[in-house]
């Protein structure tokens, strides 16, 4: 999360919403079209406008139409502007701060009566939200946006002119450097017939490609920010849809409503909303003879999750969608699929199986933005009265008693409790299962660091936040100035409940003795949890010395570094003190750490404590980084008896051609801790010779391949065959990784003294490969449990650390940690006669605390971390993803202490 806002243009924001046309662009005239511009239409067959094209043909189109006004809503991650078309009449432009300010007043729902939203609403226009490309494989979405932009700035029919009248339409490309990769790459070829999207070099975002709309509530990278900037802080829209692809087989798109499970957070006008808007879409193609649409059960979108653009958008009181549809630029033939041909409530209007084109999809596509802002122009009212009235409902929650539905702890109180109905409500009601008015997060607490990058997320969405500008005391408890304040009696509670309380899944079996039902996505995600901070949850109303956050980004206190005439010590349970470090090591300052707790000033520092020594450039890299970081130093008299000395290692982090987002997201961890490091590809790992280049090796879910994988040419990451015309600077990346090339050279790496930390599979490949004494926990007899008895999708669980271990060196003794379908190890007799020792485990029959966990008991005593010296060298195996999507920052240290000499 930067600190530093770009803003959304060069003028200021309120002075271009209010800037009138020129005179002269006041009567329509004549509009530059696609083929004009292109020397192709939108999906035309064998061709795909890049972002350069329809970034150029969009400030045409502002240039010939009054309806069309641009905003440069940042910078991507490429350094390219993100643009947003904002079209809507030329009299809504003159009035559109005010249009835009009364939908922020009525989406946070503050101060309005019910007869003053609704003369708010009577005035105001509806703001509906269009975005495309944010999946840049998913090549329809760009083109698709193009083609209604060009169509609402030049169309002149009375449905167009009525959209220009009651809607103000922002249409968003939301991923412009992706747009340019993709396109580039496929129309590389002169050959129409020959181009191809396969073998694509890299991530179509430049971190994290795909799960660029799993980030919304956590906002990391640039167009996120963006994105979320100008939804919960500038525009506030009522209506947003999100486009992807591709549609489940033998039909052309999934469409909203969504199956269940919705999230119990959501206002049920949300999910009823929904549905109103996702059967207007259905019912325009119908209506329109375009067959081949399906909803709810037709394929495994769900109403449950958070994270992204759409579904995070809902816990802000916008009725979101979006859709899945077939197409790209070569075409495509539409199989038989006879269970999809039989019309029922899922697909009322089956599709025959045919060839296909692109532009039958952006035709589609055009249709259902036609769909929504139908919807929006004839319910304009309607909708602005109900996001005032989603918001009213969450402050008027947030004020009194209430009970969130819990099915599984419900499920336990009924059981426990016999009698009447009264009695088991009563009981399920208990005032102990209250949702909290509010959260203290104290600045007391050892890494505040951390917890400022929690409220900044909670900021970058929107979500009110205060702060306390003396020490309060609340329920009998002190808390110090500074501490930050969550109350949730505000419009977006949904939202604020999302982030701070477990998610309780429900247990989803369509029959006796079936497999589970898996989520679309993770099934728990508590960010509160898996930041790792420390917060009291309030079941009263309490007030305080409180001032409101303002800030985009705040800004950490600065921390204080004291005198010594020996050194300094630095807290290791903070963060941001490895950022300290490694700053620290690369201006040649030495580092070391202590082998057991330290007395540091006042405090008691754990056993892994950095220690500085004074002299150099130890002072001022210390000051650089109070001011900059918030870290504090603490001054010593004396040096310490025992120490590790410490040394910067040369890290590889292992990438594929193509691009694995996991390495991805530990990429960009690792930059923003200030880790020197190199991207290792399988190439540079079959050349051998490691030790000569690297004392550090990270390797990420799905890098290290199986033994399994021996003698059939089985490996881990990348494609099979190089692309033709491969650009030179890829020309190193390209291969996979071997059983029999890849993992000798791995072994020999860590055999002469170096450190490998494998995570997920990695870990489990790697662990058999080199034969330790690592088994699966999650077995019986050697076989593994089947889903009907064992089940963890994407979900928290709390897990027990050795803090004496280096490689757990500030963590705490108990830690959430995120698991999905992850590994869990045994160890065997001899582990720790040959150097094997358990890092983190499962503890008990209930380690869940957000999420899923089917079977949950059979984790108890299961190993989740391993260190393991092999030969000179050592590796640490993790079988949770103790990364995951950067979200876990409690859970980091595992990866950063290992990457040190």
């Amino acid at each position: 999360m930067r600190r530093i806002f770009a803003p959304l243009t060069t003028l200021s924001l309120a002075s271009l919403l209010c800037a009138a046309p020129p005179l002269h662009a006041q009567t329509q005239g004549r509009i530059t079209t696609p083929k004009e511009a292109f020397g192709a239409n939108y999906g035309d067959d064998y061709f795909l406008a890049n972002y350069q094209q329809i970034s150029n043909y969009w400030r045409t189109l502002e240039k010939e139409s009054p309806r069309v006004k641009l905003r440069v809503m940042g910078k991507t991650a490429e350094g390219r502007d993100q643009l947003m078309a904002i079209i809507t009449s030329p009299e809504n432009h003159r009035n559109l701060e005010r249009y835009r300010q009364i939908a922020e007043r009525l989406a946070r729902a503050e101060g309005l009566t019910d007869d003053q939203a609704r003369a708010l609403a009577k005035e105001g226009k509806a703001i509906v939200w269009i975005d495309g490309g944010l999946h840049a494989t998913e090549t329809l979405g760009a083109q698709q946006l193009g083609e209604t932009v060009y169509q609402m700035a030049s169309g002149t029919d009375p449905e167009t002119m009525r959209f220009l009248d009651d809607v103000i339409m922002l249409f968003v490309h939301a991923n412009p450097d992706g747009n340019d990769l993709v396109a580039d790459w496929y129309m590389r070829t002169s050959d129409p017939k020959e181009r191809t999207l396969t073998g694509l070099p890299r991530l179509y975002q430049k971190y994290i490609g795909h799960d660029n709309n799993r980030e919304f509530f956590t906002s990391t990278q640039k167009e996120t920010e963006n994105i979320n900037r100008a939804l919960y802080h500038t525009w506030f829209p009522q209506l947003l849809y999100n486009h992807h692809q591709s549609g489940p087989a033998g039909t052309v798109v999934y469409s909203p409503p969504f199956r269940d499970p919705y999230n119990y957070n959501l206002d049920p006008a949300m999910l009823l909303g929904i549905q109103a808007l996702g059967t207007a879409m259905h019912t325009r193609l119908a209506i329109e003879g375009k067959p081949g649409a399906t909803m709810r059960n037709g394929a495994s979108y769900d109403g449950w999750w958070n994270g992204g653009i759409r579904n995070t958008a809902t816990f802000h009181n916008t009725i979101a969608v979006l859709t899945e549809m077939i197409g790209g630029p070569t075409p495509m033939r539409i199989p038989l699929i006879a269970e999809r041909q039989i019309p029922r409530g899922d697909m009322a209007m089956p599709v025959a199986p045919q060839m296909w084109h692109l532009r039958q999809s952006v035709d589609y596509s055009v249709s259902l933005n036609r769909a929504v802002l139908d919807h929006a122009s004839r319910l304009r009212e309607n909708l602005l009265f109900n996001i005032y009235r989603m918001g009213k409902n969450s402050i008027e929650r947030g004020n009194r008693d209430t009970w969130t539905p819990n099915p599984r702890r419900d499920a336990e109180v009924a059981k426990r409790v016999k009698g009447a109905d009264s009695l088991i409500w009563a009981a399920q009601h208990a005032p102990e299962y209250r949702d909290p008015r509010g959260y203290i997060i104290p600045s007391d607490q050892p890494d505040f660091l951390t917890a400022i990058k929690f409220i900044n997320g909670l900021r970058e969405t929107g979500i009110t936040v205060q702060r306390a500008t003396a020490a309060f005391t609340v329920n009998g408890k002190s808390y110090p100035a500074g501490s930050f304040v969550v109350q949730t009696a505000q419009a977006f509670r949904p939202h604020v409940i999302d982030m701070f309380e477990p998610q309780v899944h429900p247990d989803v079996f369509p029959y006796p003795g079936s497999p589970p039902t898996p989520p679309y996505d993770n099934a728990g995600w508590t960010w509160a949890y898996q930041m790792g901070i420390r917060f009291d949850r309030l079941l009263e109303p309490f007030s305080g010395p409180f001032t409101a956050v303002t800030d985009w980004n705040v800004a950490p206190p600065a921390g204080t570094v004291s005198a010594g005439a020996k050194g300094y010590w630095i807290d290791p349970r903070v963060n941001d003190a490895f950022t300290v470090v490694n700053r620290l090591l690369a201006a040649k300052v030495p580092v070391a750490r202590a082998t057991q707790a330290v007395t540091a000033g006042a405090a008691t520092l754990p056993a892994g404590a950095f220690w500085v020594p004074s002299g150099g450039a130890a002072a001022n890299v210390l000051r650089t980084a109070a001011t900059e970081l918030g870290v504090s130093a603490t001054g010593a008299a004396s040096a310490p008896s025992s120490t590790t000395p410490l040394r910067a290692a040369r890290i590889g982090l292992w990438d594929t051609y193509g691009g694995s987002m996991p390495s991805g997201w530990t990429r960009w961890i690792l930059e923003q801790f200030a880790y020197p490091f190199s991207r290792v590809f399988a190439p540079d790992i079959d050349a051998g010779n490691l030790r000569a280049k690297y004392d550090a090796l990270v390797f990420v879910e799905g890098a290290i391949p199986g033994v399994q994988a021996a003698g059939r040419g089985g490996g881990s990451g990348g494609v099979l065959d190089e692309p033709p015309n491969l650009p030179a600077e890829f020309k190193g990346q390209f291969g996979r990784m071997s059983v029999d090339k890849s993992l000798p050279s791995l072994k020999a790496f860590i055999e002469q003294g170096g450190t490998v930390v494998a995570i997920g599979n990695s870990a489990v490949n790697l662990a058999a490969y080199l034969q330790l004494p690592v088994g699966n926990h999650l077995a019986k007899d050697g076989t593994p449990y089947p889903r009907t008895q064992f089940y963890v999708p994407g979900s928290v669980l709390r897990i027990k650390v050795d803090t004496t271990s280096s490689a757990a060196f500030g963590m705490p003794g108990q830690a959430d940690v995120f698991f999905d379908a992850s590994p869990v190890f045994t160890l065997g007799a001899d582990a720790a006669s040959r150097g094997v020792r358990p890092i983190a485990w499962f503890e008990g029959t209930s380690p869940l605390r957000s999420g899923w966990a089917w079977g949950q008991e059979l984790l108890d005593k299961g190993v989740a971390g391993v260190e393991a010296k092999v030969g000179q060298g050592r590796v640490l195996l993790y079988g949770p993803q103790i990364t995951q999507r950067a979200q876990p920052h409690g859970t980091f240290k595992l990866l950063f202490n290992g990457l040190y000499r």
